[in-house]
């Protein structure tokens, strides 16, 4: 069940900020106050599961103007921004650019706006802000990334640099698309990019500032569980990828 408040603006913009939050602190405020600062963005977060705990923060959010829908219980990065996305696509037929954004400062309003600006709504393009991991950076956010990085192009043949990052933005005319991608935690964000080749959808990167507060502690990143679910997908999509090699190679030697 998804319930939702929405403060009216006033305004109309053509790009909208998705965020989905899970026991978020006061750097989603910082980014929403950053946001409404700069830019006249639309902005839904999707909270998801986070409790009472954190129900100050969500009514000071909607105080701001934002819409907030909520998960009762908590359901996952994916499930969040799917519940975005349904939202979205219902609700606000004039959005033209969709950028989604994590809610633990890790992303600068000002990578936002130039990831956001820069989709061309007539494309199927994803464009994705790219992180550089250089300065302090966590080891095993440097590790992990690199890691995901590689299979991502040893079972591909694409190359992205930063396969995890939640900074994001397409044309709204992908969200069909988006909405029919299976997956509940972060695993989903992955499986976005595997399907692009299938769709025919672009993947172009821009290069953002790599920021990581208090050793990256507030990530709600599963180390094992999530890893897991990120590693079956790459299994998955490998395992595919030769059934169809094979089912190719006896389909072509039977015609000859």
């Amino acid at each position: 069940m998804t319930s939702c408040m929405w403060k009216q603006m006033d305004s109309e913009s053509r790009i909208l900020v998705l965020i989905p939050a899970y026991e978020p602190g006061d750097r989603l405020l910082l980014l929403i106050d950053g946001l409404r600062e700069r830019t006249d963005y639309k902005i839904v977060l999707v909270d998801d599961g986070s409790g009472e705990a954190c129900a100050d923060i969500f009514e000071k959010a909607a105080a701001k103007g934002c819409t907030v829908l909520k998960h009762e219980k908590n359901r996952g990065k994916g499930a969040a921004l799917k519940t975005g996305f349904a939202w979205i696509w219902k609700n606000r037929k004039g959005t033209e650019v969709i950028v989604t954004a994590d809610c633990d400062g890790q992303h600068k309003v000002k990578d936002i706006v130039r990831v956001a600006e820069s989709v061309r709504t007539d494309s199927r393009e994803l464009v994705l802000g790219s992180r550089t991991f250089q300065g302090e950076v966590p080891k095993k956010s440097r590790i992990g990334n690199a890691v995901s990085r590689k299979l991502f192009t040893l079972f591909t043949g694409m190359k992205v640099w930063d396969t995890q990052t939640g900074l994001r933005a397409f044309p709204a005319s992908l969200l069909p698309w988006l909405l029919s991608i299976p997956g509940e935690r972060f695993e989903y964000e992955q499986n976005v990019l595997f399907d692009c080749r299938r769709q025919g959808c672009e993947i172009r990167e821009i290069p953002i500032e790599t920021v990581y507060e208090n050793e990256n502690r507030g990530t709600h990143f599963h180390p094992v569980c999530d890893s897991l679910l990120v590693a079956m997908r790459f299994l998955r999509f490998s395992a595919v990828s030769l059934f169809c090699a094979v089912l190719d190679f006896f389909s072509g030697r039977s015609v000859l």
